[in-house]
């Protein structure tokens, strides 16, 4: 079964060359970089990536994700992040396209807020023009917004990152009917990124099976085909009460989801998205060098 991780995050181990922002966030020591997901990636037998810019370390500085898309293109799907408030955004985020192969954008609402924005309009336009990804960061308040969007753009591929944020502890309820509401569109995806996020994400420990009802009503309502699974790397930070293996298996093992339906929330909702089904090919062909299954 082909499997690909839809939300990573990379942090470079040269902050001389990518220097972080002030106050970054970081993972805990020796977390997150690119050789970390390449052995975590190698232990779970996963093939592909989708990589996603790290605000809160990078801020809008794009340049390691775009060095890692250019230099890694065919297992890494870089995603970058835009200021929507700088006009010069869209013309870049074209540039970041054409010369370093970047696959999508993460869409971020504006300095005051806003999603549904001329600024953040002009971004979602190049990204249509450039046949790219949408990954949308927002959570259930701007569920309106992002619908209109969605209304906008109607053959522009959105993805809701973290099912907008969707976490134990959290407004599961609102939360839960946003996502009713956004998966009306057909060209909107969720990320199933999330079930351990947040503070009390996975209490219970693995399988993390207090919130697996609510991840399988997601599913219910975008179905499997629109739905990517993630694990969120370096989970260290982001989802410690999990490791990267156990974060896969609970969409492989665990939830009570029929063969077809994991072959695309694991793998083939993000190699259509992100890799224009590529993968698949290279899958029966042989894995990435560096990537070899486990034995």
């Amino acid at each position: 079964m082909l499997v690909v991780d839809a939300h990573a995050h990379l942090f470079s181990a040269d902050e001389t060359r990518y220097p972080p922002r002030k106050d970054p966030s970081r993972p805990p020591v020796g977390t997150g970089t690119i050789d970390h997901l390449r052995r975590e990636m190698a232990a779970a037998g996963v093939t592909a990536v989708t990589a996603v810019q790290v605000s809160g370390f990078y801020g809008f500085d794009n340049r390691y994700m775009c060095d890692a898309s250019q230099a890694h293109p065919d297992w890494i799907a870089g995603i970058v992040t835009l200021d929507p408030s700088d006009p010069a955004s869209p013309s870049r985020l074209a540039a970041m396209a054409g010369e370093f192969g970047v696959k999508g954008l993460r869409s971020v609402p504006t300095r005051d807020g806003r999603i549904d924005d001329p600024h953040v309009r002009a971004l979602w336009r190049a990204a249509h023009e450039h046949s790219l990804v949408v990954n949308l960061q927002v959570d259930h308040q701007l569920a309106d917004d992002a619908d209109r969007l969605l209304e906008q753009f109607p053959e522009l591929p959105v993805v809701l990152d973290h099912s907008l944020k969707l976490e134990a502890g959290g407004p599961v309820r609102e939360t839960l009917a946003a996502l009713a509401k956004l998966a009306r569109r057909p060209n909107c995806h969720a990320k199933v990124s999330n079930i351990a996020n947040g503070p009390e994400g996975c209490s219970d420990g693995y399988p993390c099976r207090s919130f697996q009802p609510v991840m399988l009503q997601v599913i219910d309502l975008f179905g499997p085909e629109r739905c990517a699974w993630g694990a969120h790397f370096p989970l260290e930070k982001y989802s410690p009460r999990l490791t990267y293996r156990q974060a896969l298996q609970i969409y492989t093992e665990e939830l009570p989801l029929n063969a077809q339906a994991r072959a695309w929330i694991v793998g083939e909702t993000a190699n259509r998205l992100w890799f224009g089904g590529a993968l698949r090919e290279k899958e029966a062909a042989g894995r990435p060098e560096g990537l070899s299954r486990p034995a």
